[in-house]
């Protein structure tokens, strides 16, 4: 059976959300998969966002940010390549790497292809970064949510975006 062919609440179950403690192994597959994407996407500004960014528990899932000048060409090339389509609008499209029949890879990403510009996971990181009292009140929110919703991916990702805007708020307000 196909993982397509999975509804999503089999999908939650084979793929349980789970926090684990920050661990450098997360920097050096961000820099292996952004040679590979590099590779396909010569063109793209590639990020590191996600928790796997910072230094907190985290899900054991690379986060990655690609910016592209043309969705549907990047669309394309990734999944020639290999990476398994989650989500499609018209102005973003997320891929996955590293989920399979049985359950999570030992490396497992999440590549988020946007248009080139100011994007709000860039600028949540970058001010979690540097303020660290921030980033652990998030890590808190995360373990509380992962108690509550530990097979249900939209409600873990609904109870953080409070939090997300009013760090995005508190980051603007500092740029501007």
């Amino acid at each position: 059976m196909s993982l397509n062919d999975l509804s999503l609440e089999e999908l939650w179950e084979l793929f349980p959300i789970s926090l684990v403690e920050p661990n450098y192994k997360y920097v050096l597959y961000y820099e292996e998969e952004e040679k590979c994407l590099k590779k396909i996407l010569p063109e793209a500004t590639i990020n590191h966002i996600g928790s796997t960014a910072l230094k907190i528990n985290t899900k054991p899932i690379v986060d990655i940010l690609v910016e592209h000048p043309d969705l549907l060409y990047a669309k394309k090339k990734l999944l020639e390549n290999g990476y398994l389509l989650m989500n499609c609008t018209s102005d973003k499209i997320s891929f996955n790497k590293g989920y399979l029949e049985t359950g999570y890879a030992e490396k497992v990403y999440h590549i988020h292809i946007r248009m080139i510009g100011d994007h709000p996971e860039i600028i949540f990181k970058n001010y979690l970064l540097q303020h660290p009292n921030y980033m652990l009140e998030y890590e808190k929110l995360k373990k509380i949510l992962i108690k509550k919703y530990p097979k249900n991916r939209d409600l873990y990702t609904e109870g953080k975006t409070n939090f997300v805007n009013n760090i995005l708020r508190l980051a603007k307000g500092e740029i501007f």
